[in-house]
């Protein structure tokens, strides 16, 4: 797949976009909506299941990995998955590890708290990690785990092929998008990724994990949830 040329006065640049997998295209440009309804759900809940349950054995054949081979259970993903938001973490921890499901404890219930603030409830969204195991003593993800692991995440974005998708925390940001910097210069943007050929709008915004340890952040992950609560309106999009 060709890559688009990007905006020549973006600061994403082409050695950006190289670090990730080839399918991926970042663009800050403003997004083109008419495209944004083309992204039809092409997939049946029986077949997204199949497809999701084939992407789960495929994760599985994954050897020589710490994080596979430290962790209890591989997280995939939670909630509806004819869903028109998919809001991808940066990996699982120890409560999750533990239970086999995404965003439990402390964390869970910040985001479910997040969501029902605009009036969205939790079992009505996707929940996914951009890392599918807990990394040991859960340290951040290294960018070559990222990248490896992001060849998973873009076919999990595909099968569940959202309308709108909220990426939470720097290992997510730099799954999708290849940006490894400060997340507080990037959030509360709205841009948009091409993904087998298909347009998908992406927001970037605190985890709820980093919230928890710095809560004077969510005044900004507020203004976050408001553009969402926006965007949702602006596409018609029911949830």
């Amino acid at each position: 797949m060709t890559k688009k040329t990007l905006n020549q006065n973006a600061k994403y640049v082409q050695e950006l976009v190289d670090t990730i997998e080839p399918d991926f295209i970042f663009s800050d440009k403003p997004i083109n909506r008419f495209k944004i309804i083309e992204n039809n759900d092409e997939n049946t809940s029986e077949n997204k299941t199949e497809l999701l349950s084939g992407l789960r054995e495929k994760i599985n054949t994954i050897e020589n990995c710490n994080l596979k081979n430290n962790s209890k259970n591989l997280i995939l993903g939670d909630g509806d998955i004819n869903s028109p938001i998919m809001f991808i973490g940066e990996a699982p921890g120890k409560i999750e590890d533990d239970s086999g499901n995404s965003f439990q404890g402390e964390i869970g219930a910040l985001l479910k708290k997040m969501l029902k603030a605009i009036n969205i409830e939790i079992e009505k969204a996707y929940t996914s990690y951009s890392i599918n195991f807990r990394p040991p003593e859960d340290r951040r993800p290294t960018s070559k785990e990222i990248k490896r692991y992001s060849i998973f995440l873009k076919e999990h974005i595909s099968i569940i092929n959202p309308k709108i998708i909220i990426l939470m925390g720097g290992t997510a940001m730099e799954a999708v998008t290849g940006l490894n910097g400060q997340i507080s210069k990037e959030r509360g943007k709205w841009k948009e990724i091409i993904l087998r050929n298909k347009t998908f709008p992406i927001m970037i915004t605190f985890s709820p994990s980093y919230l928890i340890r710095y809560p004077d952040n969510k005044k900004y992950s507020w203004e976050d949830l408001k553009k969402i609560q926006k965007k949702i309106r602006d596409l018609n999009i029911k949830i």
